[in-house]
């Protein structure tokens, strides 16, 4: 009887941990000091222990170091735990040993990602996911929560869409120094768009527009970008042509018109090691002041092939902040079993609703029109 009681409250216990690995960047810290909120306990982790200790002392909260190049440490962090928080980028190096362990361990894993490519690359590992009952979900911050879940809303709206365009701005914070980090590896390469299904390079900025977000008397002017919905979006509506946008300055997109010119230099070792000094010499990321006037904003759009179209909208709270809960509120959901296995992306594990679930998510929408 002892032990049964014994044995039940340590499962209770359980339900509400789970693994932060890269617990000490901008983004693991947030997630970490929000992770109360929810009821959740995170176990911090990472390859640095003095870091991890510390932040553990400082937050009260246990904590496991392992590196990423000892398969043994990583399956013995998860070894007992349901899932894992991956929050240290870049991701193309840090999943694919994470996941492995994921499969050892039937631990699930889910991660920050916003990379296409990884995107594209982390698929391939589904059909192990299926057969170890574990679900493999990146990309469920900001990147690319909103965008996939509006995406989502609008298939199902517009069921034989074909097109879709999506957009974000972030107003009034920048990066933290993490994801800047993981952009600087992206210098001087192509960008993408998906178009009849495939992945085709475009380079970046190629595209230019400006978009109205009526509802919250802003407009903004976008450029494209390979945002991870050229991936994530495909996979969660099927929709064969994609293209993302972000907001920046009409100046800087007129300067990246010119790209080819210079993108031989952007990838050259002495430059990324010049930029990557000006990135660490700066804060991790906002401060709580900027993330709590800061906002975002998604718009999507899609037409098919009779010429109706619809166009949506969102508000939602900043970047950085937005991502927190957004995993947490996974988290939770995991840790009841609430989960599919195999490969997923947010839209198609939790559905459109899922970034609705986040306090200060609005969405705005104008109805079906016809050509034009």
């Amino acid at each position: 009887m002892l032990f049964g009681a014994f044995f039940f409250a340590l499962d209770l216990l359980m339900q509400n941990t789970f693994v932060l690995y890269g617990a000490n960047g901008y983004s693991g810290e947030l997630i970490a000091r929000f992770a109360a909120a929810y009821g959740l306990t995170p176990i911090l982790a990472g390859r640095n222990k003095k870091v991890i200790k510390a932040m553990a002392d400082r937050f009260s909260l246990p904590f496991r170091i392992a590196s990423l190049e000892d398969a043994g440490a990583l399956r013995e962090m998860l070894k007992d735990q349901r899932i894992v928080v991956n929050a240290a980028g870049p991701y193309d190096i840090t999943a694919p040993p994470m996941i492995r362990a994921c499969l050892d361990t039937g631990a699930h894993y889910v991660d920050l990602n916003g990379d296409s490519d990884v995107f594209e690359l982390l698929q391939r590992n589904s059909d192990e996911a299926i057969a170890a009952n574990i679900m493999i979900l990146p990309g469920a911050g900001f990147d690319v929560v909103p965008t996939d879940c509006l995406a989502y809303w609008l298939k199902q709206q517009l069921p034989d869409a074909s097109h879709l365009e999506l957009a974000f701005v972030i107003l009034g914070s920048g990066l933290s120094r993490g994801t800047a980090i993981t952009t600087l590896q992206k210098l001087g390469m192509p960008g993408a768009i998906r178009r009849e299904g495939k992945l085709v390079p475009e380079p970046v900025g190629r595209r230019g527009r400006w978009i109205d977000f009526p509802a919250w008397h802003k407009k903004s002017f976008m450029m494209s970008i390979p945002w991870g919905d050229i991936s994530t979006a495909y996979f969660s509506t099927g929709i064969p042509n994609i293209i993302t946008y972000t907001g920046v300055s009409k100046g800087l997109w007129l300067f990246l018109k010119g790209q080819g010119l210079y993108n031989s230099l952007l990838r050259t070792p002495l430059m990324h090691r010049i930029i990557r000094r000006i990135i660490n010499s700066r804060a991790p990321g906002p401060p709580d002041r900027v993330r709590e006037k800061a906002m975002s904003l998604v718009w999507g759009w899609v037409t098919n092939p009779s010429g109706q179209t619809l166009t949506a909208r969102m508000k939602c709270p900043e970047a950085y902040t937005l991502t927190a809960h957004s995993v947490l509120l996974v988290a939770v959901k995991v840790l009841a079993g609430n989960f599919k296995a195999g490969y997923q992306t947010p839209a198609s594990a939790y559905g459109a609703g899922l970034v609705l679930e986040i306090d200060g998510v609005v969405r705005d929408s104008t109805p079906v029109s016809g050509s034009g």
